[in-house]
């Protein structure tokens, strides 16, 4: 019987500097022990200057791991760089702090997607955040126009769909991640929810302190996607940013990329989404009036 190949992509940087060298250890260890044969590990490292060349050099004897370093213009352009050398018919991301904690999830994945011909896979996933607390995160597609509706190590696409979808866009540096979703919904390849939570990641820093960025880039995603669809003046991306608030005319035009059966739940999704988006700036403003 035949079993497609799946690629794991790592974009490093200065592992050693920044302490993340055990972490980089527990991925490999965890990857090491999945239930599923045909695994690489494709590790694309941004010329490092502080060891961790040397480091990653003591894994690529491991048989499934391939490791490339020289200098890159972002953790995306690596991505994209992994995806020109994989060989997996599947290809996931994590970063070197990131792991997948059920050794059976890479198998149970390939299944689901290989049985229902999925053009990618999402699924819950536990999150650290930088105080060290953890959550559950439960992804929801129906919410993918509003906001991130999954963090990229919770999905796993079908390599022909990142062909299709030209890869990550690179001009972005922060949500390339949550732009590729978006365009992959738009562009009505097939996404399947798996139940179960196999992968463990970190909250990255970046995206905290980078938060003007970050609102920055998804006023450029929403231009982009949704311009063909609906006039999107400044008031309006603004709008979107701030309360995830979208027009009546483009949402009616959004909700026909998801199927009959999901469309009532879409739009109650989108009205909670809207709602909690509201009272959360209302509460904000509240605290900053009390001081």
């Amino acid at each position: 019987m035949y079993e497609p190949e799946f690629t794991v992509i790592t974009p490093t940087y200065n592992i050693v500097d920044n302490n993340q060298a055990d972490d980089f250890t527990l991925l490999v260890s965890l990857l090491g022990k999945q239930t599923y044969p045909y695994i690489e590990h494709i590790i694309i490292d941004n010329n490092s200057q502080d060891g961790t060349v040397d480091f990653l050099k003591e894994y690529k004897n491991s048989g499934y791991i391939s490791f490339f370093s020289e200098p890159d213009r972002g953790k995306f352009d690596a991505m994209n760089k992994g995806i020109l050398r994989a060989k997996g018919k599947y290809i996931g991301f994590l970063s070197c702090d990131d792991f997948y904690h059920d050794i059976t999830g890479i198998a149970d994945i390939v299944n689901v997607m290989e049985e229902e011909n999925a053009d990618f896979c999402f699924f819950p996933s536990y999150c650290i955040q930088p105080d060290c607390t953890a959550f559950q995160f439960i992804p929801s597609m129906l919410n993918v126009f509003q906001v991130a509706p999954c963090p990229r190590q919770a999905i796993i696409f079908k390599r022909a769909a990142l062909e299709k979808m030209s890869f990550f866009d690179e001009k972005f540096k922060l949500m390339a991640d949550y732009d590729l979703i978006i365009r992959c919904i738009l562009a009505g390849l097939k996404g399947v929810m798996f139940d179960g939570n196999i992968v463990t990641y970190k909250m990255g820093e970046q995206i905290m302190k980078h938060s003007v960025q970050s609102e920055a880039e998804c006023n450029h995603i929403f231009y982009k996607n949704y311009k063909t669809m609906y006039q999107m003046t400044n008031e309006v991306l603004e709008r979107m940013v701030k309360y995830s608030e979208i027009p009546k005319p483009l949402l009616d035009k959004l909700v026909l990329k998801f199927p009959q059966e999901d469309r009532e739940m879409f739009y109650d999704r989108y009205q909670q989404m809207y709602d909690m988006r509201i009272q959360a700036v209302r509460n904000m403003r509240e605290q900053e009036r009390r001081r």
